[in-house]
Formats: C-alpha cells, sequence, structure tokens
C-alpha cells in the first residue's frame, strides 16, 4: 500500500455531529451528582481534547474544586451513560456516500478520534460505518491524546500506507496534522473555533460530496 493514500478520519464533528448526545448525557452525568445542566453552546464549544479533558473542563466551569477522586468518577460515568448514546446523533450528510466511494476506490481508511474506544466502534457500528474502517486509534488507545502527534502516526503505521491525508474539523485536528507532518483537509461544518484561514489546511471543504474529488486532485502533491 506504499503507493495508496490513506484516509484518516476524526471522528466527533467531522463524520458525526455527536454535540446533541455529548450534552445530554453532559446535564445527565452532573445532576446525578446535584449540578444544574449546561447550555448547548457552552458545552460545544468544550468538545475536541477527548472525555477526560470535557469533564474537566465541565468541573471548572462549575466552580468545582480540582479533585481527581472526582474527576476519575465523573469520567467513568459519562463514558457509560455515553456509549450507547446515539439517539441525538446524526450523519453529516453525504458521508456514508463517500466513504463507499473512497473505500470502493482502494484507499484504506482509519479512525483517530479522542473520543474513547468503544463508544467509538459503537457509533460507527450503528451507522454501518464500522466495515470500511480496519484501523482505529482512540482516545484510551495510547497515553498520548490529540494534538500529540502520536495518535495520528500510529494511525498511519497501522493502516501501512506512505502517504495519507488527515480529514478533520478542529483546531485540535489541525495541530496535531501540523505536527505530525500530515497533510490536514478541513471539513468547515464542525466544531471548529477560529478562522478557517488559520489552520493551513491543505483542503477545504463543506459537504462530504466533494471529498473523493479533492483526494483525486490532491494525489499527486502528498
Amino acid at each position: 500500500m506504499a503507493d495508496t493514500i490513506g484516509l484518516i478520519f476524526d471522528l466527533d464533528g467531522t463524520l458525526i455531529d455527536s454535540a446533541p448526545d455529548i450534552h445530554a448525557t453532559a446535564n445527565k452525568v452532573f445532576a446525578a451528582h446535584g449540578q444544574p445542566g449546561f447550555d448547548f453552546a457552552t458545552l460545544r464549544s468544550f468538545i475536541g481534547n477527548g472525555v477526560g479533558v470535557l469533564v474537566a473542563r465541565l468541573l471548572a466551569h462549575q466552580g468545582l474544586p480540582d479533585d481527581a477522586d472526582l474527576h476519575h468518577r465523573m469520567v467513568a460515568e459519562f463514558i457509560n451513560v455515553y456509549e450507547e448514546a446515539f439517539d441525538l446523533t446524526t450523519l453529516y450528510p453525504n458521508v456514508p456516500e463517500a466513504l463507499a466511494q473512497l473505500a470502493g476506490r482502494g484507499h484504506p481508511l482509519a479512525i483517530c478520534t479522542n473520543k474513547p474506544t468503544g463508544p467509538a466502534r459503537s457509533v460507527l457500528r450503528h451507522f454501518g460505518l464500522d466495515r470500511h474502517f480496519g484501523v482505529i486509534v482512540g482516545g484510551d488507545t495510547l497515553p498520548q491524546r490529540k494534538p500529540h502527534p502520536a495518535p495520528l502516526l500510529a494511525a498511519r503505521t497501522r493502516l501501512g500506507c506512505d502517504r495519507v491525508l488527515f480529514v478533520g474539523d478542529s483546531e485540535v485536528d489541525a495541530e496535531t496534522a501540523s505536527r505530525a507532518n500530515i497533510a490536514f483537509a478541513l471539513f468547515t461544518n464542525g466544531y471548529r473555533n477560529c478562522a478557517v484561514e488559520s489552520l493551513g489546511a491543505k483542503a477545504i471543504f463543506d459537504d462530504f460530496a466533494a471529498l473523493p474529488g479533492l483526494v483525486t486532485h490532491l494525489s499527486a502533491r502528498l
């Protein structure tokens, strides 16, 4: 596969819009601890660095003490609830078609996400996308998480491709790609909090229907 372009995808905010389920899960877990809920915009702005960071940000937002035991319990509770939380999660338009087209052309596909591996596999299976991904690097696969480059580099190694494109939606994804020296394609309808032009993407798109064409266009430049 040395000459085949591998495609590595972020998950939340890239293939799936999971923010509504993350929001509902956070409110449920914090309510069980007697805490008020969060508005959607606040919760959405905290997504991107994995469950541990998300819970830490939510605890700080509520003015709760920096308590390692409390943080550990709430992370475990969050993952337990979230692993089967699909009711509010949706695929972005044209994702299944684009993935099927890319896989049909022989591109190996992988996931590199800060979501824990269990929930990542569950949501991919729920939407019937798991058949496309022989490699899944989750937030608990390695000691490091994005934006550390190690997860993305591990996904590339496991794909067995010299040339890869990382497809993501956020500042975290852009930084990860830059630190791993891997080309980055930006999906603009995800959870990004900064200007598109600041992220150094090789390609920018707002509809997955455009991605197969972009990959063909980029193939000579990667």
